[in-house]
């Protein structure tokens, strides 16, 4: 759908809208209730006893006899706010040594998962584990619009479970590590039983082979995918999971650009790290184009071209990718490198627990509707943090602030997601919240007697980039050095820094007293600024990826590190500080 197609969002809901959305909501509740009521971890896991006595009360047999009203009730008022802590027995299981299929199957929802999606514990000190289901009538993601997609995509995973029968033998191998990649796996059917056969593939839904897939590589996984895209004139669609992955991939381009021509000049891939095993497969999708070549040559590499990658790519319409929270920070140069008249747009509320919301207004980077598919409800973050603030749907309030709640057909209930959003209407068309993501629900530290968030850290920064060089990507640290503790910024710019550059640690402190009036200025320390060497975030990301094993998509930065290793690599790549 267009910009001007997208019906403006209602602020309030008429009497039928809402009864639409109610009505809808509560069967999809009440079907997903009938459908996971016997899993393992919903039987077995005590912070559900409370909804399953209740239950017995009402009948001595199955659930044949209650009904809709009093599954509805009683779940609203049984069935508490969820961490998980509560899962996280039910999940191990799967990664037990021998993974036997009666101790797992049915465990989150009926069957055995198709996949396991594994976290980058970029906000949490280890990975969590969320067993993903294939339900009926679903397309999980929606990661681009098929045809010229230039997609980085990832078929990675971290380790494979095979679930065993009582006899021994796999009755299924279950891929585990990034969900973006098992969602990929699950949408095209590409199941790791084939990767052998898989591996050779072209793909009808991506203009690179299944091969790059593959690649574990960071730099080189990004720099496969754009070898394939660049010797396509007829890219439409650039479709990436992150707005800072795409601003790498516009630095490794620049760096490797004569390499990048010849190969395509000549078709014979180049010498790069991390394609030995899949080599042979990439060449058979692999041949000369010269033409292509001397059309790339005229271009020429970026040098701060505006619009550079529409003078590559002279069909490109738009590039989707998340730009929203803290991922805003690639907005700017992306939109440089686009030029006016390529649409940047974002891919939705994505995390491992649940697919959250769709894009409502391709043209607003932080504007979505939520889905449909799952139980999404609200906890007033005004209110106590327990289940009776929470407030559904048709009751949230245009403006309000609230965490998001999730009951999945995953088999999560009323999982805290710890993303707070806020209601920026209802689509006038079927009355589903149109939200806005704000913020993550944590407080990151205290100092100078207030709560230092991830909002105030990412805006402070980017309200003070006038004074100090456009921004290209940042994190902090609570920096000690001065014996007194204060915020560090480690900051990656674009060009040269302002002359003025050494006002800037004033000019953040002021800031950062600005967004939080309980700041106390006299306590606040002058926060320091250290700037980076160019490329650093790429190489961290890169760096992140082979410590962890983790999926090319996953590499995420954190707004504050907490962990000294990752601090210590960050700071040995300082080229000049500010303070």
């Amino acid at each position: 759908m267009s910009p001007s197609q997208v019906p403006q969002p209602v602020h309030v809901l008429s009497p039928d809208l809402a009864s639409v959305l109610r009505n809808r909501v509560e069967a999809t509740l009440v079907a997903l209730i009938k459908k996971n009521r016997d899993t393992r971890c919903f039987s077995e896991c005590p912070v559900f006893a409370a909804f399953h006595s209740a239950i017995r009360n009402f009948t001595r047999e199955d659930y044949g006899g209650i009904s809709d009203d009093i599954l509805l009730e009683t779940y609203r008022t049984k069935i508490p706010l969820t961490t998980y802590n509560a899962y996280e027995p039910f999940a191990a299981q799967f990664l037990a040594e021998n993974c036997q299929e009666d101790d797992v199957r049915d465990m989150f929802s009926p069957g055995l998962p198709h996949n396991i999606a594994i976290t980058s514990s970029t906000s949490s000190p280890k990975p969590k584990i969320f067993c993903k289901y294939q339900h009926q009538g679903s397309t999980p993601y929606a990661f681009g619009d098929g045809g010229e997609t230039f997609w980085t995509f990832s078929l990675h995973y971290r380790q494979l479970v095979k679930i065993q029968n009582r006899d021994g033998d796999t009755v299924r191998t279950v891929p585990a590590g990034i969900g973006s990649s098992g969602a990929i796996r699950m949408r095209h059917g590409l199941e790791v039983e084939n990767d052998h056969l898989n591996i050779k593939l072209a793909t009808e839904w991506a203009i690179s082979p299944i091969a790059v897939g593959f690649v574990r590589d960071y730099r080189t996984f990004l720099l496969t995918h754009t070898l394939f895209a660049l010797a396509n004139s007829k890219v439409g669609t650039i479709s990436m999971l992150f707005s800072t992955s795409a601003v790498d991939m516009i630095r490794y381009m620049e760096e490797e650009w004569e390499i990048l021509i010849a190969s395509i000049e000549t078709g014979e891939l180049p010498p790069w790290d991390g394609i030995k095993d899949v080599r042979e497969y990439l060449q058979l999708h692999f041949s000369p184009h010269p033409e292509r070549a001397a059309e790339l040559r005229v271009v020429g590499k970026a040098t701060d071209q505006p619009g550079w990658l529409l003078k590559i790519w002279p069909m490109l319409k738009n590039i989707i990718c998340i730009g929203s929270g803290v991922f805003s920070v690639g907005v700017p140069k992306l939109r440089f490198y686009l030029g006016p008249d390529v649409q940047l747009r974002n891919l939705g509320i994505a995390t491992s627990e649940a697919y959250v919301a769709a894009v409502y207004d391709p043209s607003d980077m932080n504007l979505f509707k939520v889905t449909s598919q799952d139980i999404i409800e609200y906890l007033d973050v005004v209110k106590e943090e327990n289940a009776s603030s929470i407030v559904p749907p048709w009751l949230v309030e245009v403006g309000k602030h609230y965490e998001i709640v999730c009951t999945t057909r995953d088999g999560l209930w009323r999982y805290r997601l710890g993303d707070v959003v806020e209601i920026a209407g209802f689509d006038p068309t079927d009355g589903s919240p149109i939200i806005r993501y704000f913020e993550r629900r944590n407080v990151i530290t205290w100092m100078a007697g207030g709560e230092l968030t991830e909002k105030h850290i990412t805006a402070a920064i980017l309200a003070v980039q006038d004074t100090l060089a456009p921004i290209v990507e940042f994190t902090a640290i609570i920096d000690s050095d001065s014996g007194i503790p204060t915020l560090g910024y480690l900051v990656e710019v674009h060009g040269e820094l302002n002359p003025e550059a050494a006002k800037t640690p004033v000019k953040l402190h002021n800031e950062l007293c600005r967004l939080n009036e309980e700041f106390d200025p006299q306590r606040m320390q002058i926060p320091t600024i250290r700037v980076l060497k160019p490329g650093t975030f790429g190489e961290y990301r890169q760096w992140k990826i082979e410590v962890a094993n983790a999926g090319s998509g996953q590499a995420k930065v954190p707004v504050l590190i907490s962990d000294n290793t990752a601090r210590e690599w960050m700071l040995a790549r300082v080229q000049r500080e500010l303070v």
